[in-house]
């Protein structure tokens, strides 16, 4: 199973890529208004900008790849490893994004890359 680390890995890689422009896209537009008479001007927004739509299209290659892991490896091997997404985006959001991370999320961070590591280990 380890030798499918790499597209597993490439599977959280391309995750993270497609949230970040997700977020990018979203902060990007104009404040998303739920008021029924905004909604349709909102939708249009989303729709067409481009950070949203190639990150709806990154979405997609990542769960291409998933399931192409899916077929070849043991979900509960590949599945624990999608938590490095959040570990990258946490750090992005920190780093880049200048978002507060506090102790808190450190802790939980260090113990999705622990639990990361000990699935690593079992294959």
């Amino acid at each position: 199973m380890t030798r499918f680390i790499p597209l597993i890995l490439f599977t959280v890689g391309t995750n993270f890529l497609s949230q970040i422009m997700l977020k990018k896209g979203m902060t990007s537009i104009e404040r998303f208004d739920m008021a029924p008479a905004a909604v349709l001007g909102s939708l249009v927004s989303v729709i067409f900008n481009p950070w949203v739509f190639f990150g709806l299209v990154m979405m997609v290659v990542s769960m291409g790849s998933h399931l192409v892991v899916l077929s070849r490896v043991d979900i509960s091997f590949a599945y624990p490893f999608l938590g490095l997404s959040f570990v990258l985006i946490t750090v992005y959001g920190h780093l880049v994004l200048g978002e507060s991370v506090n102790t808190w999320r450190i802790a939980g961070v260090a113990f999705i890359c622990l639990g990361v590591a000990l699935v690593a280990r079992s294959g």
